[in-house]
């Protein structure tokens, strides 16, 4: 693995955990106990798929964080903690992006609702103030003017932060992070729990409903 501070950084089908989950799961009593959790919501009790061809992204930035969401899908109001590696941008423009999730309708069997948008040439996905909490993702990427190991808090610092507002629920405000210029992620794929956005403008927004699941149904 190749790593500087200044230029280019290429690293080969890189997975998201950057943010090691583990020091996540350790923190959330942590978190817990300062109300710092990642999502202003409580996230749904199913993750979901991501599929993206291409994805620029400025002003990036991860670290880790903590998503309070319902246990399951059925009734009762339980809720667990899942830890999730936040990964932010300031604008990214996403090309073939494609999201799924998978739902067991009583007396029908599963159910796939499939999203599409950015397909056509020159109407890319745009997002601004893009939150992705992650809990897994798979791709070829690049970075510019990279960062690594600073502390999470000072990611938006006036003076040597690159990404967006901190969100709320970063657990541990001087634990891990990483920032960077520029980020180029080509054959995404990913899970994840909650994304939210300042502005998300899908062009050529597709949605279906697909019976089944898996290869074929889902985006991946």
């Amino acid at each position: 693995m190749k790593s500087q501070v200044r230029g280019g950084t290429r690293w080969k089908r890189f997975a998201v955990v950057m943010v090691p989950s583990v020091a996540a799961t350790a923190a959330i009593g942590i978190g817990m106990a300062q109300g710092a959790l990642a999502a202003s919501f409580a996230v749904s009790g199913q993750e979901f798929k991501v599929k993206a061809g291409y994805l620029e992204g400025t002003g990036f930035a991860q670290y880790g964080g903590v998503d309070m969401g319902y246990a399951n899908v059925k009734e009762g109001d339980e809720k667990v903690a899942r830890p999730v590696a936040i990964s932010t941008f300031k604008r990214a423009e996403i090309t073939n992006m494609c999201q799924s999730v998978v739902t067991d309708v009583p007396f029908v069997g599963k159910i796939t609702l499939k999203l599409k948008a950015g397909e056509g040439k020159g109407k890319p996905v745009v997002a601004e103030r893009l939150y992705l909490d992650v809990t897994e993702l798979k791709a070829d990427a690049e970075f510019t003017n990279i960062d690594i190991g600073m502390a999470a808090k000072d990611t938006d610092n006036p003076k040597i932060g690159k990404g967006p507002a901190v969100k709320d629920g970063s657990i541990l405000p001087n634990g891990f992070a990483q920032q960077a210029e520029v980020a180029k992620l080509s054959g995404v794929e990913q899970k994840a729990w909650a994304t939210t956005a300042g502005n998300f403008k899908l062009q050529g927004l597709n949605m279906e409903l697909l019976k089944g699941s898996g290869a074929g149904v889902e985006c991946y």
